[in-house]
């Protein structure tokens, strides 16, 4: 860990979350004391408008 808090995660590991520069990570202790690391997933809502509206000629179809 970097003096910033900073941690390197293997590439392996980046490889099988699909992780890449940007994502969010949440970083979970089990009962055990165990580390999870997890991606932050968004709910659904947050893809609302990300497509435009269709046409009026394609949604009379």
């Amino acid at each position: 860990m970097t003096s910033k808090g900073q941690v390197t995660i293997p590439k392996a590991i980046r490889e099988q979350l699909r992780l890449r520069p940007g994502h969010k990570l949440d970083l979970l202790l089990d009962e055990a004391g165990g580390l999870r690391v997890e991606p932050v997933t968004g709910p659904v809502t947050e893809l609302k408008g990300m497509l435009p509206k269709p046409s009026p000629d394609i949604a009379r179809t």
